[in-house]
């Protein structure tokens, strides 16, 4: 079963839950002639709301590319987890703001056998429900089943609350319904902001996964022929489909052929493997006789005394037009990217006098 398809099931399960939970809930009402207990089945209707949107989005993210849309709809996902990342947030504001309401005007609780009942099984399958869907959502890599298992745990643990509260009441005769509601709304809203943030982050363009960048190196690596991999940019189109694009480092021995073979396989490979259609830059390394190799060594020696500079590749001579240039990365400690450019020209044109020195600065987009 492929990823979408695991998504939907799992929302469909979370729908299913709801509604024989909203049932439930509805028979005891009827039968104990409980107004309350109908009506809160009627909002356990509403809470399959998020897995609905859940199958909603995951539906459209799988539309084909279009011309205007040439990566496809998978982002869709991300505007789904926005929503019901929303929804938990507004159930926090309103929550908060009844409970806030409670601690300045107290009500005793009246419980009976029949609501109490209720509460116990509902606490019961949000809990089940909430860790399944959210665990599910992690495996997945799926913001949107994330949260919305995390709308049914939080709907556990306000029922909980108020279970606890109202257990305080009767034996103790003190009220802790609003602010245990309060506190509970507080943490319902830090974890909707949380929420919103992992897949506005998406759209805005995050900084992809460590693991991944390491993966793709080492598997780069391997390859015979590849003695470098740098300038990794990667961009999101869904959790399925990424674009992007790097640079090898290849011996200057290589032929055309042997360099078009060689990117052809790399991007093959990474779309088996990781779902990314890449572009392969070339960067020529100076080897033997070539007349750049002495010059090449000198001028990364050079370069490998300052600490400030976390990467340096990219080297390259023109024997024609009397010039190099070479690509250095600097760390976060370097603020004034001009400054650094000038200190390294100088030092450099006082190694090789005769020759036009380029330095170009390059920023890590993917450590």
């Amino acid at each position: 079963m492929d990823r979408s398809s695991q998504i939907i099931r799992t929302s469909v399960i979370g729908i299913i839950a709801n509604v024989l939970l909203a049932a439930f809930k509805a028979v005891v009402g009827l039968i104990a002639s409980s107004v309350a207990i109908v009506m809160d089945a009627v909002n356990n209707l509403s809470d399959a709301l998020s897995s609905v949107i859940t199958i909603i989005g995951t539906k459209l993210s799988q539309r084909p590319a279009d011309r205007a849309h040439p990566f496809g709809f998978g982002r869709i996902e991300y505007f789904s987890a926005i929503i019901i990342a929303v929804i938990v947030l507004s159930a926090g504001i309103t929550s908060l703001i009844e409970s806030v309401k409670k601690i300045f005007n107290p009500t005793e609780p009246v419980y009976t056998t029949a609501t109490l009942v209720v509460i116990i099984v509902a606490i019961a399958v949000k809990l089940v429900l909430g860790f399944y869907v959210k665990k599910k959502g992690k495996q997945l890599k799926s913001d949107a089943l994330t949260a919305s298992g995390s709308d049914a745990l939080f709907d556990a643990i306000i029922t909980t609350a108020t279970l606890v509260s109202a257990g305080i009441m009767l034996i103790w005769g003190f009220s802790l319904d609003g602010i245990l509601g309060a506190l509970i709304s507080v943490v319902i809203i830090k974890a909707g902001i949380e929420m919103l943030a992992s897949p506005v982050n998406e759209l805005l363009g995050a900084r992809v996964s460590p693991d991944l960048i390491r993966e793709i190196k080492r598997e780069l690596l391997e390859i015979n022929g590849v003695r470098g991999v740098f300038d990794i940019i990667l961009h999101n189109y869904g959790p399925d489909v990424m674009i992007g694009s790097l640079h090898i480092s290849v011996p200057d021995t290589m032929t055309a052929h042997e360099i078009h073979g060689l990117t052809r396989k790399i991007a093959e490979l990474m779309f088996e493997r990781h779902g990314i259609i890449l572009t392969v830059g070339i960067y020529a390394v100076a080897t033997g006789d070539n007349p750049g190799a002495a010059l090449q060594d000198k001028v990364l020696k050079a370069l490998a005394a300052h600490k400030e500079l976390v990467q340096v590749h990219a080297f390259y001579y023109s024997e024609k037009e009397k010039m190099f240039s070479v690509d250095v990365v600097p760390d976060l400690s370097c603020h004034d990217d001009a400054a650094l450019v000038r200190t390294l020209t100088e030092e450099l044109q006082a190694l090789v006098p005769d020759l036009q020195v380029a330095i170009v600065i390059d920023h890590n987009y993917s450590e």
